[in-house]
């Protein structure tokens, strides 16, 4: 079994820790709140102080967190991974949705200190997970990913390797783009529904067979019409992850105009104060909209 850091407990990495543990890996944890690494704990796993400390003389780090400035501080910190010169040929699986940029720039310092660096992102939510149901979306060299496969194993029922380092994140973006705009316009139209004086639950069960449907908005039309809080996915990390996709957009000289609508709800929905909570929420700022009249 190998020695693994996990870095990173919230909805995600907590179930994907758990996977590892479950498979007998010897695993270091480490987590901006250490509270929520006690249950791990508890099954043998090891908190660690600092993300440098968890990672020293592991065979591979994996890191779950939100954003590119959480990435940035875990890996690039002063207590970060790489200030603790781990050990060389670990395996650096950056496994958080990033932009592009930022993938790109981590790479090139994980390769200057001597780490196999393998851009994977996921795709799932916190029940897969936990299961060990995810899909892996992998940018790394074919040599790379092979050595990660007993890592990869507990995580995941399929790893799609999209090319070299950077492909996995572009997919991700791209898909999630296209999920910002599915979700926005299973939203007006629910909404546009409601205005008309249709039953919602007859629409959302109409809606799941229908030419429109989607896993996406399937899913986050049930919750509209069930008023469902529970935070599967917040709008504001729908929003983080359709703003690096235009911004991977722009870098290839190419306009989405779909996607900056979606970026524009997203936005009225953080400003409504409802960033934190489920991506769903999006229907509120649908609710709200009024035509605008023609000059």
């Amino acid at each position: 079994m190998a020695r693994i850091a996990l870095l990173g407990l919230g909805r995600m990495g907590s179930g994907m820790a758990s996977r590892l543990r479950a498979a007998g890996h010897d695993l270091v944890v480490w987590n901006r709140t250490p509270e929520r690494a006690s249950v791990l704990v508890e099954r043998g796993a090891r908190l660690a102080a600092t993300p440098a400390e968890a990672a020293a003389d592991v065979d591979a780090v994996v890191v779950m967190v939100s954003d590119d400035d959480a990435s940035r501080a875990v890996w690039l910190g002063p207590d970060g991974v790489l200030a603790g010169s781990p050990r060389p040929g670990t395996l650096a699986i950056e496994c958080s949705t990033l932009s592009y940029d930022w993938v790109l720039q981590l790479s090139g310092a994980a390769r200057e200190a001597r780490l196999r660096y393998l851009d994977c992102p996921v795709t799932g939510l916190p029940d897969a997970a936990a299961a060990g149901r995810l899909t892996l979306l992998v940018g790394a060299s074919a040599d790379d990913l092979e050595a990660a496969g007993p890592v990869l194993a507990p995580l995941a029922d399929e790893v799609l390797r999209f090319g070299p380092v950077g492909a996995g994140t572009a997919y991700k973006l791209i898909v999630n783009l296209m999920g910002a705009v599915q979700i926005a316009g299973a939203a007006e139209g629910l909404a546009l529904a409601e205005r008309a004086g249709l039953d919602l639950q007859q629409v959302a069960s109409a809606l799941a067979s229908s030419q429109a449907a989607s896993p996406q908005v399937v899913r986050n039309s049930r919750r509209m019409v069930d008023a469902n809080s529970d935070v599967v996915f917040s709008g504001r990390l729908r929003r983080k992850d359709t703003a690096y996709a235009i911004r991977l957009a722009e870098r290839l000289g190419m306009g989405v105009p779909f996607g900056e609508v979606a970026l524009d709800g997203l936005d009225a929905l953080l400003a409504a104060g409802l960033g934190e909570a489920n991506e769903s929420a999006i229907i509120e700022v649908a609710r709200a909209r009024r035509r605008q009249p023609q000059e």
